[in-house]
Order: structure tokens, then C-alpha cells, then sequence
């Protein structure tokens, strides 16, 4: 999700601010940007510095590495040890954490707001200056190999990595985001510099922060401790995967439930439909436990625990899937209820009050996802770098006003096609 005001892109000399006052932007000479929330009922702030680079710009050989560095950043920089590193936020009460996903890798804090500078001049220093020391990459590498070990054991988890395979064969969006054990145990200090040196870009990089103090202090700070990165750009093209054929695979695994994901690519980032969609896929699998397939899976017939739909936008498509876990004597049925969902939505346009009720989920869920100053802190990162700007909620909600039960059965028509789906299905050994 998206959020402000703000249509254009920040001036590259100077400050802007929103005319909803919801927040800053600054870009500094090197071109990482600022970006920052002033909240007055706050005493703790959140600060992160999110990259545009992920496990999609990985070639194969480097499958894993971006998730490698975030683990090897903690592990030691220029000025201080690992255990420097860990102790500078924690003792004063802070927080200090990470995350790689498919197009990002962020680093960041929370922290008293006293200790804000503490925190920036940590993040930019595990972000610019790690050293990755050699006895600390075998550590961390077995780390990883057993983080990799308890995904396999827990096949809710395994699935999901597993699907992406069959969605975006022969392609980096595909690839699990842990990378294999022969990659993992490949890697060394050097394939660490040269994945950073060939992908990283100032101008893709911004540091966000969501506290009570003032954007002039957020600026000085930042210019700091992130003022003398030298400028640098990278020449990385992102290739967007090929031609997409429906696949079904059945795999036989030491599990007590069947497990299934079904689905297809889905609209890009950038694409009109996206909100619209969203929403279709929340009417269906999101949270709420009156999701159309949680009242007919669960509710009606008990035949799962939990069942959910996702959509996840990429820079140049996307991804919608369905997951649940059954007994396999149900697996058939459940299938079938799942289908029969589907073509309900497709063939049924919503009436105006189903319409408006779906709105009014929609709208509420995305207020109170905003109710956490750190989400909004990684949101607006996170928004900044893909379109240059962060909607503001009311923006967001007029969007979801003007959404039709027309545009919706259009949608459902083009990407609720179960014949168009993949299938992964995961089955207990007999």
C-alpha cells in the first residue's frame, strides 16, 4: 500500500513536504533519500535504511547471497566487533533487526528517541561498512543451513518457497530467498563485495524514520553518518520472467496434513488493476474470518484450520496464491469448494451492499495496519522506492470508492480461471 499526497518525485536540491503534512522527503548529494513521519505522541522512534535489491537480483550461482549479506551486516564492521554491534541498541532498550524479501533488503531500529543518532550511525555502519570476517561467514553459514533445515521441516512454510517455483520456473522470482546448501556452503567474503559492488545504487536507497523529532534533526543526523557514501550507480537491468504454463506437481512428504497452494502470476506493481484485485483476493482468502473460503472451508464443513489467499505486486508482475492444509481424505472436496468459490465470484457479480461491505473491510483493515508507526516507517520506504511517492489514506480510499462490481467481475473473469492455475500439492506418506 501506498500513501500521500505528494505526486512528484522529490526535488533533488531541496526538501519537500506534503500538503497533508504527513510527510518529509530530502535527498541528500549522494541521492539516498529521506523520508520522515513527525508523530508528537511518541517517544520511541523507528528508523531503517531499505535497499533496492533483493533475492531476484541474484544470478544463479549466487542464489541466497542477498539474504547471506543481511545475516553477515551484523557480523562486524571498520569500527566495531559483532558484539559491538548487537549491544550498541540493545543496551539502551533498542532493537535492531533485518529482512530480505524478492526486489528489497532493509536494516532497522527501534529505539528511544533520545537514542535516535545511536541508531543511525549503527544502521548506516552495518549497511556501508561490514567487513564480513572469515570465521564469522562458516558461523553464520551454518546458521543459515539450519534456518533452511526448520522451513523444510514446517510445511506451511515449505510450500509457499516450493510454489514459487512452479510460477516462475528458470527465473530469480522463483528461486527460494534462503538460496540451497550447495550455494550457502559456496559462499565467501568475495562473492559478498562483488554481489554488493555490481547491485547497489544511492539513488535506489532511502532512509526512513517515523518519530517526534524534527525533519531538520532527522536531516542533520542523516547527512552524518550517510553524507560521505560515495555516489554510486549501478548498471543491473531487472529481467521480468517469461511466458507463464500452468503446471500441477504432487510430492510425497513425511507430513501428518495434506498441503496445497494453487495460483497464477498476477498485475504488476504499477498496474491500474492492482487495488481491485486486492481486494477480490481479501473478499476471498484475506484475514477476516468472514473471507468467503474461511466460512465455506472452516465454517460450514471443517475441513481446514486456516486457509488463506495472497497477492504480492513485483516491480513487473505478480503473484496470487492459495494455501491451505487438510486431511488428505478431504483433499478433493476442498479443492472443489475452492473452484466452487471461485466460479461463484466470477459468474455473480457483488451486489451493492456485498459492494459496499467489502469496501468498508478493506478500508478499516488498511487504517489499522497504519495504527503501527513502524509498519508505516517500512511502508513508506518501501513505496518511495517502487513509485516515488506514499498515498495518503484518503487518497487510497477514494481509489477503493470508485471500484465497480463491473471492474471486479472483469478481474475475476481474467485471473480466477482455475484452469489457468498451478497446483502444489504436498501428500502424507502412506
Amino acid at each position: 500500500m501506498k500513501r500521500n499526497n505528494v505526486r512528484k518525485r522529490a526535488n533533488p536540491k531541496a526538501s519537500s513536504l506534503s500538503t497533508a503534512e504527513e510527510y518529509q522527503t530530502h535527498t541528500l548529494a549522494n541521492g539516498i533519500r529521506i523520508a520522515h513521519k513527525q508523530v508528537p505522541y511518541t517517544q520511541i522512534a523507528h528508523c531503517g535504511i531499505m535497499l533496492d535489491i533483493g533475492s531476484r537480483d541474484e544470478l544463479p550461482h549466487q542464489q541466497g547471497l542477498a539474504h547471506f549479506w543481511e545475516h553477515m551486516a551484523f557480523k562486524g564492521t571498520e569500527k566495531r566487533s559483532s558484539y559491538h554491534v548487537i549491544n550498541r541498541l540493545e543496551n539502551v532498550g533498542g532493537e535492531l533487526n533485518a529482512y530480505t524479501t524478492k526486489e528489497k533488503i532493509c536494516f532497522h531500529a527501534s529505539v528511544l528517541d533520545d537514542h535516535f543518532e545511536k541508531a543511525m550511525d549503527l544502521l548506516a555502519d552495518i549497511t556501508f561498512h561490514s567487513v564480513f570476517p572469515d570465521k564469522q561467514i562458516e558461523r553464520e553459514r551454518n546458521v543459515i543451513l539450519e534456518e533452511m533445515s526448520m522451513y523444510v521441516d514446517s510445511p506451511e512454510d515449505a510450500i509457499q518457497d516450493d510454489f514459487d517455483q512452479l510460477i516462475f520456473p528458470e527465473h530469480a522470482l522463483g528461486a527460494n530467498i534462503l538460496g540451497t546448501a550447495e550455494t550457502v556452503n559456496s559462499f565467501g567474503r568475495e562473492h559478498l563485495y562483488e554481489f554488493i559492488n555490481h547491485n547497489i545504487d544511492t539513488e535506489r536507497i532511502v532512509v526512513s524514520s517515523v518519530s517526534r523529532l524534527p525533519f531538520s534533526r532527522v536531516i542533520r543526523i542523516a547527512e552524518k553518518y550517510l553524507g560521505g557514501v560515495p555516489h554510486r550507480k549501478t548498471a543491473r537491468e531487472r529481467v521480468a520472467p517469461v511466458l507463464y504454463t500452468p503446471l500441477r506437481q504432487e510430492r510425497v512428504r513425511p507430513i501428518q496434513q495434506a498441503q496445497v497452494a494453487m495460483g497464477q502470476p498476477a498485475y504488476a506493481l504499477l498496474d491500474e488493476r492492482r487495488l481491485p484485485f486486492f481486494m477480490l483476493v481479501n473478499l476471498l482468502g484475506g484475514p477476516g474470518m468472514n473471507s468467503r473460503f474461511n466460512l465455506s472451508l472452516r465454517e460450514k464443513y471443517g475441513f481446514v484450520y486456516s486457509i488463506e489467499a495472497n497477492y504480492t505486486p513485483y516491480l513487473d508482475t505478480g503473484f496470487m496464491g492459495i494455501f491451505f492444509g487438510t486431511e488428505k481424505k478431504q483433499l478433493t472436496k476442498s479443492i472443489s469448494l475452492i473452484n466452487k468459490e471461485l466460479k461463484r465470484i466470477r459468474e455473480v457479480p457483488l451486489t451493492t451492499l456485498q459492494l459496499h461491505q467489502t469496501k468498508v473491510q478493506l478500508m478499516g483493515q488498511l487504517a489499522m495496519s497504519e495504527e503501527s508507526n513502524m509498519s508505516f516507517m517500512l511502508m513508506m520506504a518501501k513505496s518511495i522506492l517502487d513509485t516515488g511517492k506514499v498515498d495518503s489514506l484518503p487518497e487510497i480510499f477514494g481509489e477503493i470508492e470508485q471500484i465497480t462490481a463491473g471492474q471486479l467481475q472483469e478481474i475475476a473473469v481474467e485471473l480466477f480461471n482455475e484452469q489457468s492455475f498451478s497446483y502444489l500439492t504436498f501428500l502424507p506418506e502412506e
